[in-house]
């Protein structure tokens, strides 16, 4: 079974899937990562982050991989922890806006989602990269709050910084994110995670039962 997470910046999306995957026994793949894991790589090696046809070329032959405890690998270094750092936080997005380099990630996620029992995470999973996922979920939560989580994740980013970066997030998800027609939309504000994830636990012992 796939689980299809998707939503904007802040609704909950990352502590809830990890969650979740763990109240099931499923894996956990975290697409956000998949996207930073590459960044690093990239500017480890110097690569220039305009060049997207050099860097799907790079995500294809260094594909990124998660062991069962969702650590994050590529070219075999572990950079779970490096992922999260501030100056990969400014340049993901650069790497990310490449189609060709979308292309290949979603492939990969894909591929990955083809081994079963997976919680995936991430802004079109439900619409491209698993359209047939059986459980879609579509989580939001009212700006303010968004900002909030935002700012407990990134401590090291200040509030105008992070107000003008989650501005620009939303921006750019507009223009290619929207939930799939069959998703669950949750709204997150004001619930604790247990909460959310209850809602969608109950989503897929509906949907076992059904099949």
């Amino acid at each position: 079974m796939i689980v299809a997470i998707d939503g904007p910046a802040g609704a909950g999306k990352s502590t809830v899937a990890r969650a979740l995957a763990e109240r099931l026994s499923f894996r956990y793949l975290d697409t956000g990562a998949m996207y930073r894991a590459l960044t690093w790589l990239a500017m480890h090696r110097g690569i220039d982050l305009s060049a997207g046809e050099a860097l799907a070329g790079l995500a294809r032959t260094e594909p990124v991989v998660f062991d069962t405890e969702g650590r994050v690998t590529i070219a075999g270094k572990d950079v779970t922890s490096s992922i999260r750092e501030q100056r990969i936080d400014r340049m993901v997005p650069v790497v990310a806006k490449h189609a060709a380099v979308r292309d290949v990630m979603r492939e990969r996620q894909r591929e990955l989602g083809r081994e079963g029992n997976v919680v995936i995470e991430g802004r079109d999973i439900g619409t491209v990269v698993a359209p047939n996922a059986e459980v879609k979920v579509y989580l939001i939560a009212d700006r303010e709050e968004r900002a909030k989580r935002r700012m407990a994740d990134r401590p090291g980013i200040g509030a105008d910084a992070l107000a003008t970066d989650m501005r620009w997030r939303d921006e750019k998800d507009a223009e290619r994110m929207k939930p799939a027609e069959d998703a669950r939309e949750i709204d997150t504000t004001g619930l604790r995670v247990e909460e959310v994830v209850e809602k969608i636990e109950a989503l897929v012992h509906e949907r076992t039962a059904a099949a």
